[in-house]
């Protein structure tokens, strides 16, 4: 069955980079990133696991917890975390998950069932789907999924603006326009009456019968 948003987060068990990992466990009472990739020592994602450990520390502020899968085992992963700190000059300490019966990547819906039981012969491009973000909220639901192709890096400042978007639409009955940043106004949602928008933000734009502006409220 494949996964939405607002579907609770696959829990499993998992041998990773740090040692045995209870994943629901693991995310606590905050928020985690979970990212995934096809096969280690592919170029694409070397670049993508060292960009992730130089951004480790602003995901850390926002109070999310980061975590990769690679379809290979654990002892691989230390050999690639060495050719990361070569290529991009970044500690990978963020737990790997080794996925070498391909359970996590079945759970996710990143492989199919039939897709065997070992990862062992298998090559990128029989795991090219395995290239997902999930973000996943303190309630351990999917807030955010995000799929990319084996040839496209992934923009984590595109991932950073969509958490800070969910946080704080999380926390006041707002949404986020296209191209948002931090700091930028902000919609108010139906669910809000002018008079109420009045009470909690102060003030606001009519753009349109269905779209008011405000300010945005503080984090």
């Amino acid at each position: 069955m494949s996964l939405r948003i607002n579907d609770i987060a696959p829990d499993f068990t998992a041998e990773t980079t740090v040692g045995p990992l209870h994943f629901h466990e693991w995310i606590g009472n905050g928020w985690a990133v979970l990212f995934s990739h096809p096969k280690n020592f592919t170029p694409v994602c070397t670049t993508e696991l060292g960009a992730m450990a130089g951004l480790e520390g602003e995901f850390r502020k926002r109070g999310v917890k980061i975590i990769g899968i690679s379809v290979d085992p654990v002892d691989s992963h230390a050999k690639w975390k060495a050719d990361i700190r070569t290529a991009t000059g970044y500690d990978v300490d963020y737990p790997l998950i080794g996925d070498r019966d391909l359970k996590v990547a079945k759970l996710y819906d990143m492989l199919p069932a039939g897709a065997g039981e070992s990862s062992e012969g298998r090559t990128p491009a029989d795991n090219a789907t395995v290239r997902s973000v999930y973000i996943i909220g303190p309630d351990k639901k999917i807030k955010l999924i995000l799929t990319y192709p084996m040839t496209t890096g992934r923009n984590f400042a595109e991932i950073l603006r969509a958490i800070d978007s969910i946080q704080l639409t999380a926390k006041h009955q707002v949404a986020t326009p296209a191209n948002w940043q931090p700091g930028e106004d902000v919609i108010i949602t139906a669910a809000v009456s002018n008079e109420d928008a009045i009470a909690r933000f102060g003030s606001f734009d009519t753009v349109l019968p269905y779209l008011r502006k405000t300010k945005q409220p503080a984090a």
